[in-house]
């Protein structure tokens, strides 16, 4: 049984790869951590297996050490759709309490959370699952700030890293699956108006580049 310090380095490491090799000064900041501490975790995982380190270069997961990273990533989001969908967490709170739990929960009770969840195949910030075998899915999607002015489209996923955004944009019902028309957009990276379910919100270019979104027409 790996320790909750190691689970957390190694699903860190896979966030951040995007098939690149993580420096220590992202991956101490992802972390909360001092340089010194990450660098003797590194040495630690390189000596187990699980990354490839260079000092110079940085870290990149092992094939190993994504297996692994991924069944953590499949408890995470299957313990935030749990919580969204079962006990009606606000969108801005699911992200914590899910790290919380992540790391004492048994197979037995993930595959019962996810049966009653009837396999679900996205988490509400519309991230894909990891399969039971390991295999993500890959997604695409188009940042909202890069829609054209009159498109109509469907949210697909959000930007989890900010809470309160996510707070916000919950408020606004601009969460996965909603249709939406973009109505006018201001010059210069000005405000953005949308028509969502027939009420009309007015976001900021900043925000807009946090949803991601799939045409309709």
């Amino acid at each position: 049984m790996l320790s909750q310090s190691i689970q957390d380095y190694l699903k860190s490491i896979y966030k951040l790869q995007d098939n690149g090799m993580v420096s220590t000064t992202d991956l101490a900041k992802e972390l909360e951590v001092t340089g010194a501490s990450v660098t003797g975790m590194l040495k630690r995982l390189s000596t187990m297996g699980m990354v490839d380190y260079n000092s110079y270069k940085g870290v990149k997961l092992t094939d190993a050490g994504e297996k692994i990273a991924l069944e953590i990533v499949r408890h995470h989001r299957l313990l935030e759709l749990y919580l969204k969908e079962m006990l009606d967490y606000p969108l801005e709170k699911v992200h914590d309490e899910a790290c919380r739990l992540e790391h004492h929960i048994s197979d037995d009770f993930l595959d019962k959370i996810n049966d009653l969840l009837g396999n679900p195949q996205f988490d509400p910030h519309g991230h894909p699952i990891p399969s039971e075998k390991g295999e993500m899915r890959k997604t695409s999607g188009l940042m909202l700030s890069d829609v054209e002015q009159g498109s109509k489209v469907q949210i697909s996923s959000l930007d989890d890293s900010d809470e309160k955004l996510l707070g916000y944009l919950e408020e606004l019902g601009l969460v996965p699956n909603t249709h939406l028309e973009v109505i006018e957009i201001g010059p210069f990276n000005g405000p953005i108006k949308l028509n969502v379910n027939g009420t009309e919100h007015i976001i900021g270019h900043e925000v807009a580049g946090c949803i991601y979104v799939e045409s309709t027409q």
